[in-house]
């Protein structure tokens, strides 16, 4: 059998079978430390479709790097097809201080498609669309919800191709939401590449959250094992399937003051179901936080000092007739025996 072509990224050629983490240059900081875009590439002998799985856009997003350190030591990847290109940490600037930001304080995931010319969120973007999105087929994007927010496990999918929401279903997050592409995203700037991308959100910025990390990795190896760029697992039993939503809204605090919340993350509630109490601090006044739509919680604050008008609860709004805490339970019961039959292939 002909071996497929070396893989070309940067000044880097990596051949058929094997795998290698390249550095691309993106800068140089002011205490003259080189910055570099480290991809790490698994380059098939076999051909398939080339996938990136990245993390990190914003720096404080950490439950992705650890989802793609799994991923880069699953014993399927020794026998896969195809290429994958994962980057654990897009966004190093962010990611050494502890900030969703760049040091020029802009947000790199709204300055896509970037240019070599442009400001040093503009130039990193530019590099990452350049050497690894416009070389894919598809992507992962992995996020977490922003300091001192939590969100439930979910994809996020705007398709221009029905292949992607297959995708997105194939992936078996809690939550599968359609939503709208922001501008200057990389989602925005893909898909106008035609590379659809599956946007995964689990956790807090700045935590780790094991079933975040768990459903991550199964979703993005249940994606590759349906590109068939690794073997498909026979399911011993019925796998439970993605909850469905196609809009959300945030409840906001009617008042200033400390916030007791009654509802978490995963929990199903109805108009007018008590979501929390915020009172002053000496207890004079409580107002109460009432559920303005019936739905999936799939977000909330996780601080206790809110003010007037502060987003609280993240409600996604779906069908009656689904139990979703019970999916929710079996789905992380499943997780649970997943990863305890596969350590030796994810941990």
């Amino acid at each position: 059998m002909a071996l497929r072509d070396d893989f070309e990224i940067g000044s880097h050629s990596i051949k058929p079978g094997t795998r290698k983490t390249v550095d691309l240059p993106v800068s140089i900081m002011s205490d003259h430390t080189p910055v570099t875009l480290s991809v790490h590439v698994v380059h098939g002998r076999r051909p398939g479709p080339t996938l990136f799985v990245s993390a990190a856009i914003h720096g404080d997003e950490i439950i992705g790097v650890e989802i793609v350190r799994r991923l880069l030591r699953t014993a399927s990847l020794k026998s896969m097809k195809g290429t994958l290109l994962a980057v654990p940490i897009v966004n190093s600037f962010g990611f050494m201080n502890h900030s969703r930001y760049l040091p020029d304080r802009r947000d790199l995931n709204r300055s896509f498609p970037g240019s070599a010319t442009g400001s040093l969120a503009s130039r990193l973007a530019h590099i990452f669309m350049t050497e690894v999105v416009t070389r894919s087929d598809v992507g992962i994007d992995l996020h977490s919800a922003a300091i001192h927010r939590v969100n439930l496990p979910q994809i996020r999918v705007t398709p221009s191709k029905a292949e992607t929401m297959e995708l997105a279903q194939v992936f078996r997050a809690p939550l599968t939401i359609t939503s709208k592409i922001r501008p200057g995203s990389l989602r925005d700037a893909a898909q106008k590449k035609g590379v659809d991308i599956l946007l995964y959100e689990a956790g807090e910025g700045l935590r780790f959250d094991e079933f975040a990390v768990r459903a991550g990795v199964s979703g993005v190896l249940r994606v590759m094992r349906h590109l068939g760029m690794i073997p498909h697992k026979k399911a011993k039993k019925k796998r439970v399937e993605t909850i469905h939503a196609t809009t959300s809204s945030w409840t906001r605090a009617a008042a200033g003051g400390v916030l007791r919340t009654h509802k978490n993350i995963g929990e199903r509630v109805e108009v007018g179901d008590l979501l929390g109490v915020v009172s002053d601090p000496f207890g004079e006044h409580e107002t109460e936080i009432l559920a303005e739509y019936s739905g999936l919680i799939m977000g909330r604050t996780n601080l206790p000092i809110v003010y007037e008008g502060d987003a609280l609860f993240h409600v996604a709004k779906i069908r009656s007739n689904i139990d979703a805490e019970a999916k929710i339970d079996a789905l992380a019961k499943q997780l649970e025996e997943d990863i305890l039959l596969d350590e030796d292939e994810i941990i």
